[in-house]
């Protein structure tokens, strides 16, 4: 085995960042945000009996959220591509971290579009309060209709670009602090991107403040996990590979 591939499978080093750590802040920040209702202070905030003033704001409509699912979708195509022709980065890292790459992003988008075809919560500019014809329900309450469209739980726009955290994680679990300072850089301009892409719809009234925070949590524990499984698929083949040279 090569040893820049031996170093990819070097997961869990001192150098590796406390993952765990970060994914439980994210998880008790959203929580506790949550449990003072500011989801609703907030878009009460933006909207009256009217609706919202920034809803159909063209730098909201066309630039963050035309503009920016445009790129998103340009980048995970080009992702695609760079499992076989690398550039950048992605060229020092291996063919199978590629894969894991994309992986990881596409089983991220896929987990909050889907989790958004089966929520029956509306969106904030549904409401009757805003102008629309939902009764607000709590996106905890699956299976409970609102009397509005549904499906805006999480945010699927912020998840374009939340989704690619799962860049980062080859990098962050590298041994050279080098890689790993450009993992760091890199999942702060995914963290971001989302952010941005999320707020943008907040402030459209498409969705409350929550569900940006949970597509950003879905999507890194998605990409976490499928981190996780081709590193112990690597590490099995490599350890079945060596005993089978030893035979």
């Amino acid at each position: 085995m090569k040893a820049h591939a031996r170093h990819s499978l070097d997961a869990g080093n001192a150098g590796a960042p406390p993952i765990l750590a970060i994914s439980w802040l994210w998880l008790g920040f959203i929580l506790l945000w949550e449990s003072t209702g500011a989801d609703s202070w907030v878009v009460k905030q933006l909207a009256d009996s009217h609706g919202f003033a920034l809803q159909n704001d063209w730098w909201l409509c066309v630039v963050l959220h035309d503009g920016l699912r445009r790129i998103s979708t340009l980048a995970y195509f080009a992702l695609v591509l760079a499992v076989w022709k690398p550039f950048g980065f992605l060229r020092s890292v291996t063919q199978r971290q590629r894969v894991e790459i994309l992986a990881g992003v596409t089983a991220s988008l896929l987990a909050v579009n889907w989790l958004k075809h089966m929520s029956l919560t509306s969106c904030p500019w549904d409401l009757a309060e805003f102008g629309g014809v939902a009764q607000y329900v709590s996106h905890w309450a699956w299976g409970l209709s609102d009397g509005g469209a549904g499906h805006c739980f999480p945010s699927g726009h912020a998840s374009a670009g939340y989704a690619f955290l799962g860049l980062a994680l080859p990098l962050l679990f590298a041994v050279s602090a080098q890689t790993q300072r450009r993992g760091r850089r890199i999942f702060a301009a995914a963290f971001l991107l989302g952010l941005v892409c999320g707020i943008a719809q907040v402030l459209r009234g498409a969705h409350y403040p929550s569900h940006v925070f949970w597509a950003g949590l879905i999507c890194w524990m998605v990409a976490l996990i499928n981190h996780w499984i081709f590193e112990y698929s690597a590490k099995a083949a490599a350890v079945s590979g060596g005993q089978t040279a030893s035979r």
